[in-house]
């Protein structure tokens, strides 16, 4: 039973950097696609950031809101997927979600199938 826990969510002010971690268990971490997603109140849930599994290159891919911004990456050892947010902005407040899919390959997937409970950051101008 695959199982997701995010972390190191919090306020901030416009300007400011997070680092939010997801730790994985219950599957064999390194085979699987690794994803952020947020949504905001009122909105869509909008995919953030992914990451290939080390046998895929590692290969990332950004929503254009956050290009330049938000780096993604995992630690195959530890099970973590981490999300470094830098120069946030009041837009970035959301929900942030950390997902995972039964995919080396990040770009085939159409649907992650095990999602965490969340956590909220909120940046304030």
């Amino acid at each position: 039973q695959v199982q997701l826990v995010e972390s190191g969510g919090g306020s901030v002010q416009a300007g400011g950097s997070l680092r939010l971690s997801c730790v994985g268990s219950g599957y064999i971490f390194s085979t699987y696609c690794m994803a952020w997603f947020r949504q905001a109140p009122g909105k869509a849930r909008e995919k953030v950031a992914t990451i290939s599994t080390a046998g895929a290159g590692s290969s990332t891919y950004y929503g254009d809101s956050v290009k330049g911004r938000f780096t993604i990456s995992r630690d195959d050892a530890k099970n973590m997927v981490y999300l470094q947010m830098n120069g946030l902005k009041p837009e970035d407040t959301a929900m942030y979600y950390c997902a995972a899919a039964n995919s080396p390959v990040c770009f085939l997937v159409s649907r992650f199938g095990s999602w965490g409970q969340g956590t909220q950051v909120t940046v304030s101008s």
